[in-house]
């Protein structure tokens, strides 16, 4: 008996692969270990992800959509972008508008830092396996260049660039050091950053 089109088999791949890097690492990913974690036959793997590399691009790019979705929807990132603009071009007295900006930033790592800490080492492990799988770079650079484009909206590009590297290194420290999100760190250096930026 022939089987039934799927329109998600794809999609249920690739949460199946997140599922078996998650339990087992990018090491226990190969196309047996993922069909058998969808229920799909070993061939719909190949078919849909000739290489694994392509099957880790389609996963980190999945893992990437997560916080750049929450900035995308930040009702405070995007109402205050012309108030921001305004405070700007006002001079000295920005600080109201950097710390709102801070206090955003800092709200949204919090709310991702309370999610299930596997997942999110999970998205860090896809993201530096681009150091030594050079089809993952780009998409590595893609959430970073997405991410300044969305808080350019708020700040000059420079300053968006290094809001964007002190959140990686904040999740990178409390990721490696096993530690806890000091929000009340996070939200000073991201509003030193803002301060001193456009």
């Amino acid at each position: 008996m022939a089987r039934r089109y799927d329109p998600h088999r794809r999609t249920r791949i690739i949460d199946a692969a997140l599922s078996v890097m998650a339990a087992d690492g990018i090491a226990g990913l190969s196309h047996r270990t993922v069909a058998a974690e969808a229920d799909v036959p070993l061939g719909s793997t190949t078919y849909h992800f000739g290489s694994l590399d392509e099957l880790l691009v389609a996963a980190l790019r999945r893992c990437n959509e997560n916080f750049v979705r929450a900035l995308r929807e930040s009702e405070a990132l995007a109402a205050g972008g012309e108030a921001e603009g305004a405070v700007r071009a006002a001079g000295p007295a920005g600080a109201a508008g950097s710390a709102g900006l801070a206090d955003e930033l800092t709200r949204l790592l919090g709310q991702w830092f309370a999610g299930e800490r596997g997942a999110i080492e999970l998205e860090y492990e896809l993201y530096l396996a681009a150091l030594r799988r050079p089809a993952l770079r780009p998409v590595a650079a893609e959430w970073t260049e997405e991410a300044v484009e969305l808080l350019s909206r708020r700040t000059d590009p420079g300053t968006a660039r290094a809001l964007v590297a002190l959140m990686d290194g904040v999740c990178l420290q409390v990721l490696l050091a096993g530690g806890a999100f000091d929000a009340a760190y996070t939200r000073e250096m991201l509003a030193r950053i803002v301060a001193g930026g456009g």
